[in-house]
């Protein structure tokens, strides 16, 4: 008898560990999936100051740049202005201790526009090496402790608004995109080595090219801030990037290109979104929208292009997210729009009203379960109902500047301030 009840406490306790989810990683900008969907149970609905905070710690500067998370560590690339340093910060996930900083002194002069801070890339890891993107000085890689493993030049950023593009990984690549500028390039490095395996020039179009004005931008400016994806469509894996005027997708193994498709503007901020076989892309500066099914080639702007927004009203940063067929995101000055995927249709489009000041935001979505979590640039993070009929849930406030996505790993909310770094979790649990 005493065995059998042993035989079945064992049994009992491996079905119950079966029930409990593994935590995840956040292991780039967009999280496991490049998607921006988070796995994680158990995210808190609403936080505050001093509600569900586990802690908070100071920052030395601004940064637009995310954090990232694997297992107990979060790392955030960083600049300190005054003192001409690029670099990536480590912190302890369960204290909020910061374990090291690495990185570069760089004085040369390099452009960015005033609310672009340097290091406006996030980083990228695998669990064995963090690799951090930081413009001209160039991309570094290190291991979990802090040692560097290489660096390589990327060549100088040249765009008068400087950088934002994040690195990925894919398998044993890391994929960059240098630009925008007129030196842009897509360049794939071997993560362990550095050394490089394939590289792609991009050509922008000149704004003397244009005859409309770029689409009503008085600037004249353009150029992809896009970080690009890889999506698995069955038969081969795409890398897919948004850049000017066209979605392009490569070979990520080889740099070889597959398809573009026609259809966006020439200032191109948001990145694309992938789901059930279908991409759906923004374009940036009161750009369009448009929605393209992989796996084709040369130009598939007539055979695999579903629908096509031409121009819109609004100027779109951040990423989307899709859920059940519907794609939603938020615009800059603070509209969410939901879309049918499939047609393009618009269900709803509903401005997010906090109390701060700055409606305004430039963070990417994060979808988590039937909830969509959103920061504005009061620090008020919005969560939406995901569904086709707008519902806001709850607004979560920490008033302090902000233009980072949240990051969701390991039971954490990790959220990125101009002053601070914060960790929420659900003290309930």
């Amino acid at each position: 008898m005493l065995f059998l009840t042993r035989y079945l406490l064992l049994i009992a306790a491996c079905f119950s560990g079966a029930l409990v989810a593994k935590a995840e990683n956040w292991p780039s900008w967009r999280g496991p999936s490049e998607n921006n969907i988070s796995q994680e149970k158990n995210i808190p609905l609403t936080w505050s100051q001093t509600e569900n905070v586990a802690w908070h710690v100071s920052l030395p500067d601004r940064g637009n740049s995310s954090p990232i998370i694997w297992q107990n560590k979060i790392f955030i690339t960083q600049a300190i202005e005054k003192d001409n340093f690029r670099g990536l910060f480590c912190f302890d996930l369960k204290t909020g201790r910061q374990l090291w900083q690495k990185g570069v002194i760089y004085k040369e002069s390099e452009p960015t526009h005033e609310a672009n801070p340097y290091c406006a890339a996030s980083p990228v890891t695998d669990g064995k090496v963090v690799i951090a993107h930081f413009g001209t000085p160039g991309m570094y890689a290190y291991d979990l402790e802090g040692n560097e493993l290489w660096h390589t030049e990327l060549g100088p950023v040249t765009h008068v608004w400087g950088y934002a593009s994040s690195p990925i990984l894919y398998r044993d690549l890391c994929v960059v995109y240098q630009g925008p500028g007129t030196n842009s390039h897509l360049a794939a490095f071997h993560k362990s080595t550095g050394k490089k395996a394939w590289d792609v020039p991009l050509a922008e179009m000149s704004s003397k090219d244009r005859v409309d004005g770029f689409a009503g931008n008085p600037h004249g400016i353009m150029g992809s801030f896009s970080t690009p994806m890889t999506v698995d469509i069955g038969k081969r894996t795409e890398l897919i990037f948004s850049f000017t005027e066209d979605l392009i997708s490569f070979d990520p193994t080889s740099g070889k290109e597959y398809w573009r498709c026609k259809g966006l503007n020439p200032l191109i901020y948001t990145s694309p979104t992938f789901d059930d076989g279908i991409l759906v892309t923004f374009g940036g500066y009161f750009g369009g929208a448009m929605a393209v099914k992989p796996g084709g080639s040369g130009d598939v702007t007539a055979t695999h292009r579903l629908w096509q927004e031409p121009r819109l009203k609004k100027n779109f940063i951040g990423a989307g997210v899709i859920k059940d067929g519907f794609y939603y995101i938020l615009s800059g000055e603070g509209f969410v729009r939901c879309v049918e995927v499939k047609t393009g249709k618009l269900v709803y489009e509903e401005r997010l009203k906090g109390q701060g000041a700055k409606s305004d935001s430039w963070s990417a979505m994060v979808l988590n379960g039937d909830r969509i979590y959103v920061p504005n640039q009061s620090g008020e993070t919005f969560v939406l109902k995901a569904a086709p009929k707008f519902e806001v849930l709850g607004i979560n406030s920490i008033p302090e500047f902000t233009n980072s996505t949240l990051a969701m790993g390991q039971g954490a909310v990790i959220l990125r301030t101009y002053k601070q770094l914060w960790c929420l979790r659900d003290s309930s649990q």
